[in-house]
């Protein structure tokens, strides 16, 4: 869970997760959050064997947090590495259900928390931003041939051994196009891919880290990837 100026979300969305998951650890990746995060995080995980806290130096990016993350996971083993927001918009009770899919079906090499697919829906957002979150996944798969509905969803659970498959090395998204970055990985690499329906309500706490920049980087990089891939350019 990568974080930055969660202080607090950070509590209850941590007591969810553990109530509804005991089995799950999990892994703060904090970027320096000037509120005050990672030290909740470190007072939090005093006390709680399942948590553990990697800090950055500042702030930078959403990608490179989520591959320090893997890189900390795969390290140690684990066999299934899930990511979720810290902000509250992911349901600990949707990741139950999630790593039930997984566990229920060995061939699944990432399970992605949609919004896009019947019984998926938000809470609390406008019908421009809830089209203009639509357009982008739909512009997405269409550029990059894919068939997933939610194609920036952050809520997913991984198998290990995609992650290690998908030459993590090479990734170089920075905002939220990280996850639809990792979803031509996990194609290309050959792994099944399934969504399962979630429920994102607004936060609540708390400011978004949503910026322009964010969507320009999306365009481009995703503009880039699907020309490369319509013309045959490796």
């Amino acid at each position: 869970m990568p974080t930055y100026n969660e202080r607090e979300n950070i509590g209850p969305t941590l007591a969810a997760l553990f109530e509804w998951n005991p089995q799950v650890h999990v892994l703060v990746v904090d970027d320096a959050s000037p509120d005050g995060t990672g030290e909740a995080a470190e007072a939090i995980a005093a006390g709680e064997p399942r948590l553990h806290v990697l800090h950055r130096e500042g702030k930078n990016g959403l990608g490179p947090a989520y591959l320090a993350g893997f890189n900390w996971a795969l390290k140690r083993g684990y066999a299934t590495l899930c990511s979720m927001d810290m902000d509250g918009s992911h349901r600990a009770q949707d990741l139950h259900a999630m790593l039930r899919v997984m566990a229920d079906n060995p061939h699944v090499a990432l399970v992605i928390g949609s919004r896009r697919v019947p019984g998926g829906r938000t809470e609390g957002w406008s019908r421009h931003r809830n089209w203009i979150s639509s357009a982008g996944s739909w512009y997405a798969r269409t550029m990059l041939g894919l068939g997933v509905r939610d194609m920036t969803s952050g809520m997913r659970a991984y198998r290990a051994r995609i992650l290690r498959a998908s030459d993590l090395r090479s990734v170089e998204a920075n905002g939220y196009v990280f996850q639809i970055d990792m979803t031509r990985r996990v194609a290309a690499a050959g792994g099944s891919i399934v969504e399962v329906p979630i429920v994102f309500p607004e936060r609540v706490r708390g400011r978004s880290k949503m910026g322009i920049g964010i969507v320009v980087e999306a365009m481009r990089r995703v503009t880039g990837w699907g020309l490369r891939r319509l013309f045959g350019r490796s």
